[in-house]
């Protein structure tokens, strides 16, 4: 059987890296947009944004928040798969998982925003991430109990 590349971990990382950016482009996209057919002003992002500021605007900045909440999670596991070098073809299809089900997600929040279509895909990712970490633990035990106990 041939060895993983310990590096390939770093790829759905790296997607997923790319994915946050282009929702973040989508914000300034949408609510310069809205701004030129004035359905909103500056003020109405004052505080963050007001009632004022209707879905479609409103929709990147919520979607980009979920991508820097629980995939905090996801870039500290891979790194933690390339530091331990445990990195092995069920991370690697876990990882493009996690990645693929995020990607899902955004575009059904970015697009129709069909709440139970959307729940899906975000549950999946979100059990998947799990899964990882299972996988993950007992390496991560070892490495701290076990060389604690080697003196």
């Amino acid at each position: 059987m041939n060895e993983i590349d310990q590096g390939q971990i770093l790829l759905p990382a790296l997607a997923l890296v790319g994915l946050t950016f282009i929702v973040l482009l989508l914000i300034p996209y949408r609510r310069f947009k809205a701004a030129s057919e004035r359905k909103v002003t500056s003020k109405d992002f004052a505080l963050g944004e007001s009632g004022h500021v209707p879905a479609y605007v409103a929709l990147p900045n919520r979607n980009y928040m979920n991508l820097l909440e629980l995939p905090v999670l996801f870039y500290f596991a891979c790194t933690l798969y390339f530091l331990l070098e445990t990195v092995d073809l069920i991370a690697l299809v876990l990882a493009w998982g996690f990645v693929f089900l995020r990607i899902v997600h955004s575009v059904i929040h970015l697009s129709y925003n069909n709440v139970m279509h959307r729940l899906v895909a975000f549950a999946s990712s979100n059990l998947v991430l799990a899964v990882m970490w299972i996988f993950l633990v007992p390496t991560i035990l070892d490495v701290a109990i076990g060389n604690g106990q080697q003196g």
